[in-house]
């Protein structure tokens, strides 16, 4: 794993920007899972800006849905599809037929999994894969305990998770607490991952993600055993003596 230590958030957000521009300018037709939540978007409005002043071209990409809560319609304002086609899907002028969802409001989630699971192996998996670090080590919502072959499925969110996310919809009750995610198969099977770490909170499970034994209890330990994983974390997420 590749460590880039920034200073503060905006460098974070240009680095990783600068990360996926120079990926997508090597392969414009790639496909990319992204993430949601605080830690992208100020990378998201980045690109968008590179794109305005027609520096970044995403015309051809392909983009995936991370994960979503179930339940939910895409103009509910906690739906993590409705968020990533305002973040994203809109602003970089994707065309719907290059965009792969987790649609929330399925009264058949189960099936959509398998379908997402089939489309993202039909187009020879992720190119690219833009994560944030879960609480509890989670990797989209694959929530502790989940292997490094746990496929895309339902999930129900931790206690940490939950408290996490509340902070993003006005308190615990206003949380779903059924999911759906990305499974950790097609997470490292990407060709390249990127992980955002930002702020303080992040230092305890950075740390067990980077230097722990690698354990289903946490999920993103199993990025210690991928090829390919350049991790951008702020000096408040470093572990004590790396940042030293």
């Amino acid at each position: 794993m590749e460590l880039i230590t920034v200073s503060d958030y905006a460098e974070l957000s240009n680095q990783c920007a600068l990360m996926i521009k120079k990926f997508v300018d090597e392969k414009p037709d790639a496909s990319i899972v992204l993430a949601m939540g605080n830690t992208p978007l100020g990378t998201y409005e980045v690109l968008t800006e590179m794109k305005k002043r027609g520096e970044f071209d995403p015309s051809q990409l392909t983009i995936y849905q991370l994960d979503g809560y179930l339940g939910l319609e895409p103009s509910d304002p906690r739906s993590l599809e409705g968020w990533l086609r305002k973040t994203v899907i809109e602003p970089w002028g994707i065309l719907e037929s290059q965009f792969v969802k987790l649609p929330e409001n399925s009264d058949h989630p189960e099936a959509v999994c398998l379908d997402y699971e089939t489309k993202v192996k039909e187009a020879g998996g992720f190119d690219l894969a833009v994560l944030g670090l879960g609480p509890n080590g989670h990797l989209g919502f694959n929530e502790p305990p989940s292997s490094a072959f746990a496929p895309t499925r339902v999930v129900p969110l931790t206690k940490e998770s939950l408290i996490s996310n509340a902070i993003y919809w006005g308190g615990m009750e206003h949380v779903p607490t059924m999911s759906m995610t990305a499974g950790m198969n097609l997470l490292l099977s990407s060709c390249q991952i990127i992980l955002l770490v930002n702020g303080g909170h992040k230092k305890e499970i950075f740390e067990q993600t980077l230097r722990g034994k690698i354990d289903d209890s946490i999920p993103s330990s199993h990025l210690q055993s991928h090829g390919n994983v350049k991790i951008i974390a702020d000096k408040l997420a470093l572990p004590g003596e790396v940042a030293k």
